[in-house]
């Protein structure tokens, strides 16, 4: 009997350390997903945390900080985009990207995530960034968006209407190739401010 007894002890405290292993396992697998490593990073956000706002980390410090804000519209350009996720990432104020690490994978430290509201709206404060030093590079600002139930894609960089290297041979390339991405930033108290709507794209090409 008492043989019986052990060996029914031992079966069910084998039970229960499996099912704490697995459990244990799935958060993990859960915390650390299986491709963190080589997805795109606009897949490394919080659920919970998203909102139509977000701040790019030291924004306040910067010397000039931005609002960006917008409206996300479906394809016809006209009804506003719920629940779509916008990704940005920019270099410093000198112009170099801040690199820093999370579980072994590199990451732009000045990045942030929102996902609109019922209106398709979002905000972004953010900060100017400067061109990479001792280059004519324009400043830019780097887009991702990802719909529900689609890939992400990433959309071409926001530059600047003030950007001294934003020439009218640019201009006239951008114009022709019917893009809008031109931010056209106004000084509001201790903080320049612009409109950036986006409209989604039916073929958009897609992050392999």
């Amino acid at each position: 009997m008492k043989k019986i007894l052990l060996f029914l002890v031992s079966i069910t405290l084998s039970a229960t350390f499996q099912t704490v292993h697995a459990q244990d396992r799935a958060q993990v697998l859960e915390e650390v997903p299986f491709d963190y490593m080589t997805r795109n990073p606009i897949y490394d956000y919080t659920e919970s945390q998203l909102s139509n706002t977000d701040s790019i980390p030291d924004f306040q410090s910067k010397e000039n900080p931005l609002k960006i804000t917008g409206t996300v519209y479906k394809s016809d350009g006209v009804t506003p985009a719920q629940d779509v996720i916008v990704f940005i990432y920019q270099a410093d104020e000198t112009g170099m990207y801040d690199v820093n690490y999370d579980r072994q994978k590199k990451y732009v430290k000045h990045r942030g995530w929102v996902k609109t509201d019922a209106n398709g709206s979002y905000t972004f404060y953010t900060f100017i960034p400067g061109s990479y030093p001792h280059s004519k590079e324009l400043r830019l600002i780097h887009p991702t968006i990802k719909e529900e139930g689609k890939e992400a894609y990433g959309l071409p960089s926001f530059v600047f209407d003030d950007d001294p290297y934003l020439t009218k041979m640019c201009r006239k390339k951008l114009a022709k190739k019917n893009l809008d991405i031109i931010l056209k930033t106004e000084k509001m108290g201790d903080m320049y401010v612009a409109n950036k709507d986006i409209v989604l794209k039916e073929n958009a090409e897609l992050f392999k």
